[in-house]
């Protein structure tokens, strides 16, 4: 819902003496507009010890809340606002739920409890941690400051030498900090790396957030892990930020294992359908018909269609719950369809794992497939939801068709620096895991391989079924 067509709200005014109503109109996301009903009015500055009005059958009260008319009214409609609790107006016009400004501090007591649950050999890395990154970054701000005047070109090349010589350094630095704190936290349970992980990112908060790709993953801007503009900068695998310690801490994760694999998969993605494009039975004139599931913006399709005869041979139907991907999905067709002057089949489907599971008949919708792809999905699925969507787009594939999914394995290099630093949770597996999400199927036939890391595993899958 747009908030220029917000609802209007029938409510009442309550005071000691007065009970007045009203129709309050959205305005800012902590103040209402204010319209007076049967010609009955309040004075400027008027407080009113709550507000009443009915949501879905329920009768709510919000407040105190005092009326004020804007200075240089001029027939504009005067505005109330909250002053005690602080309610969230978008979040009750257009989410359907009332929420307080205040509310984070209600958890506060729990929240500074928490440092009392924690080890200390982890306090003490910690805060030693804290003191090594602060120098280093003081000391890097210093070099900036040196030369900020310095025309653009200059400045590059200047930030560029230090990002190449002492940056190396402080990569390396990095390096063996990770390795000390992943000797301490190794023998953790799940409980304590939650609570750990929520302690050393307080602490270091202000040197993660500098960080591009360390401010996304943590403050998740659509609502997930590994979103699109989180994998376009593990793909670019550059340097960003506002300075050369914001660059140098943008850059180390994206250095690590568990992001090269992830690079490491997208160009597997291109041999796979490259490979079946070349070995599949489907004749001159037939297209074979690819899913990618949780796709994404599709970044891997300029691996795959490298021509006109690429773009002419596949039909693709990419599927996400992220509108926005698929919208970044759809300009990056529209760059390849431009790039060989020529169309490409594609379907897009705005749909969720809930959807697909909660859907009988899936192939009368979807329709089936000869390759069906899943490169991320599977690391954020629980054992039973893996088990159910996997049976589902086996469902799909076509008898002789095959299917590749990736996961992280259990022995993910990077797990830790992920959890820890990136607040990036996944559902790792081991091999037999991975192959028992298709056991008792008889026709799967089923392989494991990983990319070049180890730290990525795919279940390869073939439906041994014959065509009809």
């Amino acid at each position: 819902m747009s908030k220029h067509n917000a609802p209007v709200f029938k409510a009442n005014l309550v005071s000691e003496s007065r009970n007045i109503p009203i129709e309050a109109i959205y305005s800012s996301r902590y103040s209402l507009k204010v319209k007076f009903v049967n010609g009955v009015k309040t004075d400027n500055g008027s407080r009113f010890k709550k507000m009443v009005f009915k949501k879905n059958g329920e009768e709510i009260a919000v407040g105190p809340c005092q009326y004020i008319v804007p200075s240089g009214d001029n027939g504009r409609l005067g505005r109330l606002i909250f002053s005690k609790d602080i309610y969230d107006l978008d979040s009750l016009f257009f989410e359907n739920k009332l929420e307080k400004l205040q509310s984070d501090f209600f958890n506060l007591a729990l929240i500074l409890t928490h440092k009392d649950k924690i080890k200390k050999e982890f306090k003490e890395y910690t805060a030693n941690l804290t003191y090594d990154l602060s120098v280093y970054k003081n000391l890097f701000d210093s070099l900036d400051a040196k030369y900020t005047n310095e025309p653009d070109t200059v400045k590059a090349v200047i930030q560029r030498t230090i990002i190449e010589n002492e940056g190396r350094k402080f990569m390396r630095f990095m390096d063996n900090k990770l390795r000390d704190f992943e000797s301490i936290v190794i023998s953790y349970s799940r409980k304590e790396h939650e609570r750990h992980g929520y302690y050393l990112r307080r602490q270091l908060w202000d040197f993660i957030v500098c960080a591009p790709f360390m401010a996304r993953t943590n403050l998740k801007p659509r609502n997930y892990s590994g979103d699109s503009i989180m994998m376009r900068m593990i793909y670019d695998n550059d340097y960003m930020g506002d300075s050369t310690f914001a660059k140098l801490m943008h850059k180390h994760p994206i250095e690590h294992p568990a992001a090269q694999a992830v690079r490491n998969r997208r160009r597997m993605i291109g041999k796979i359908l490259n490979h079946y494009k070349q070995s599949a039975k489907t004749g001159t004139s037939k297209k074979i018909k690819v899913l990618s599931a949780a796709c994404g913006p599709a970044f891997e399709l300029n691996d795959v269609l490298k021509s006109p005869r690429d773009c002419a041979k596949f039909h693709f139907t990419l599927l996400d719950q992220d509108e926005k991907a698929l919208d970044e999905a759809k300009v990056l067709i529209a760059q390849i369809e431009k790039k060989f002057d020529t169309k490409i089949e594609v379907d897009y489907l705005n749909e969720s794992v809930r959807t697909m599971l909660a859907t009988p008949k899936l192939n009368k919708m979807w329709g089936e497939f000869d390759y069906i792809y899943s490169m991320g999905l599977f690391d954020y699925l629980t054992p039973p939801v893996a088990k159910a969507v996997i049976e589902k787009l086996y469902q799909i594939l076509k008898p002789g068709g095959e299917m590749v999914v990736g996961n992280f394995h259990i022995s993910n290099s990077s797990r830790f620096y992920m959890e820890y630093w990136l607040d990036w949770v996944l559902f790792y597996r081991t091999e037999q895991e991975f192959l028992d999400l298709l056991k008792g199927v008889p026709s799967a036939e089923t392989r494991i391989s990983f990319e070049d890391t180890g730290n990525q595993m795919f279940l390869h899958v073939k439906n041994t079924l014959t065509k009809k």
